[in-house]
């Protein structure tokens, strides 16, 4: 065996990693589109043609730091989920675990969830984290349901949508409004309990959460 491959892998993997984080470095300076591989590559020290031994493109680069960041998001929830009793207790912490990785990776939550780069479609395999996040939610979503704590409706595509926007929309002011700021802290974040809270009002047991009114009678 070569020995000199093993450190060579690991000179190639910090490079790589010092790349992905100067990345995100730029984009929290410049907005998640303003990324530029020569001003990345400067940083690190390398000719950008180097950068390219790494990262075949600008969109390589924004693939992996999806993919990265979904990634995060999918373990947050997991945790969250873990040894947990399954209903309504858990899937509230499912989604404070989401606001709060959220707020510790700001770049990459506006690159997965405001898709701000123009051109820019994650992989299928960038992507899958995400879908399996999505399967954990409504997971979490039938457990309360079977629970008795949630209704039926909430189990349902709308459901999952609704619970989105919830979760997303107020991320998406937080980030938007108070980048810097802490969960507990944030004007938005600190509200997610309550946003969260008329989620569950709306999907009570025994409601009518589809019921809307009607347009005006003339």
């Amino acid at each position: 065996m070569d020995e000199t491959r093993g450190p060579e892998r690991r000179r190639r993997a910090d490079t790589r990693r010092e790349i992905l984080d100067t990345a995100v470095e730029v984009m929290a300076e410049r907005g998640v589109a303003g990324l530029s591989l020569s001003e990345v590559a400067r940083r690190v020290g390398i000719r950008q043609p180097s950068l390219y031994k790494h990262f075949a493109s600008l969109h390589a680069v924004y693939d992996e730091l999806f993919r990265e960041g979904a990634e995060r998001q999918r373990e947050a929830v997991a945790r969250a989920l873990k040894g947990r009793v399954p209903g309504l207790p858990a899937l509230a912490e499912a989604v404070e675990a989401l606001g709060r990785v959220a707020m510790a990776h700001p770049v990459h939550a506006q690159l997965i969830a405001w898709r701000p780069v123009p051109e820019f479609t994650p992989s299928a395999a960038a992507f899958q984290p995400s879908v399996e996040l999505v399967e954990l939610l409504r997971g979490a979503l039938r457990d309360a349901v079977a629970a008795g704590e949630l209704a039926p409706a909430a189990d349902t595509e709308a459901g999952a949508a609704l619970l989105s926007i919830v979760v997303t929309g107020t991320l998406s002011q937080q980030l938007a409004n108070e980048p810097g700021a802490d969960y507990e802290a944030g004007r938005f974040t600190s509200l997610l309990p309550d946003a969260f809270a008329m989620f569950v009002r709306h999907f009570a047991p025994g409601g009518q959460p589809c019921d809307r009114p009607g347009p005006p009678t003339p």
